[in-house]
């Protein structure tokens, strides 16, 4: 059997990109974000085809269509778009794959350890909380990948997320391509950074790392920043108000805390 890894890609957490102007198509700083985005992706790609491995990537950013697929090694599988399933980052991901990676990820809302921390959706949560903790998409990636059985080998983003990371995945390689200070990032140099990510893929592959602790149950909260947010979440069948735009969830299983995170937050 063909032995493949599956690589999801954001571009908050890539090096250099420090303003939600550059995150945006059409806004200052977007094409250099891309390009940095690219090279960061093409760097674990090629660690991942140089050591045997098909690549399956998931463009993870906005709308999911950012990454030129003429910019990417030959061979590459590229998902774009959304497939407006739960999975979601993770979208395609199954049991045929011997390890996952993420690209350019990002500290979670309500943490100050980026200045472009959230999760899921810019601007709609204050936080969003796991079991009481903060919660990541990584977190939440990681999560749908390890329902397949599948280990999450490395992680590329800001300072604050590869520190969470290493605890909600002990063992997983990380590599930070910047750390944020206020509303500033100090960053490493692109060369620098591609390189890292090739060497802790390289490192990732030969050792792989255990599937993070799963949970009987999972608490999901949302802090909403707005009531009409709230009160929508609140009818989704289980969830309850715990403040006045707190709502949480009780799930058994990570296709359920998925599938509720999925309606309640209208992604």
């Amino acid at each position: 059997m063909e032995k493949k890894i599956y690589i999801s890609c954001d571009m908050e957490g890539c090096a250099g990109v420090t303003s939600w102007e550059q995150t945006h198509y059409g806004q200052k700083g977007y094409e250099q974000a891309l390009a940095e985005m690219t090279r960061e992706t093409v760097a674990a790609v090629e660690a991942c085809q140089a050591a045997g491995y098909a690549v399956t990537v998931k463009d993870g950013h906005e709308d999911g269509i950012n990454l030129d697929p003429a910019l990417l090694p030959a061979a590459t599988e590229l998902i774009q778009g959304w497939d407006s399933s739960p999975e979601e980052m993770m979208a395609g991901i199954s049991a045929d794959y011997a390890g996952a990676i993420q690209i350019g990820c990002h500290s979670p809302a309500g943490s100050s350890e980026t200045p472009l921390d959230h999760t899921v959706e810019h601007g709609w949560y204050s936080w969003v909380k796991l079991n009481g903790e903060l919660a990541s998409e990584f977190a939440f990636n990681s999560l749908c990948a390890a329902q397949y059985g599948v280990p999450s080998l490395f992680m590329s983003g800001d300072a604050g997320i590869c520190r969470r990371a290493e605890e909600f995945c002990p063992g997983i390689v990380t590599c930070a391509t910047k750390r944020g200070v206020g509303s500033a990032t100090v960053n490493k140099s692109p060369q620098e950074v591609a390189s890292a990510i090739k060497t802790g893929i390289k490192q990732a592959l030969a050792a792989p790392g255990p599937l993070p602790l799963l949970k009987d149950e999972y608490l999901l909260e949302f802090c909403f920043s707005s009531a009409g947010r709230a009160r929508a979440a609140s009818f989704y069948p289980g969830a309850e108000r715990s403040g006045e735009r707190i709502v949480r969830y009780r799930a058994k299983s990570i296709k359920e805390l998925l599938t509720a995170k999925m309606f309640m937050t209208e992604i």
